[in-house]
């Protein structure tokens, strides 16, 4: 399979908007989105907290994070002064 690459400043947009989702998934409308994401899924299955992850894990395989996120406290980007927010 061939491979693809990105831009450094595309993939880090890119991780930007994945942990966005990934954040909104867990916040003040947790429980209407996981109802939605269940209603077009159609099965139990896959969740909210299995759509997080895997966003997550996207972030992860682009580069941006350290893998944290997957197993302890959510991953934020840092800021434009280098400082994680």
């Amino acid at each position: 399979m061939p491979g693809i690459t990105l831009e450094l400043g595309d993939a880090a947009e890119l991780a930007e908007m994945l942990t966005f989702l990934a954040e909104w998934l867990s916040g003040s409308q947790k429980q209407a989105l996981a109802s939605s994401l269940q209603a077009y899924v159609g099965h139990t299955a896959y969740n909210a907290d299995s759509l997080r992850a895997d966003l997550h894990r996207f972030v992860f395989l682009l580069g941006v994070s350290d893998g944290e996120e997957l197993f302890g406290e959510p991953y934020r980007l840092p800021t434009p002064e280098g400082d994680a927010p």
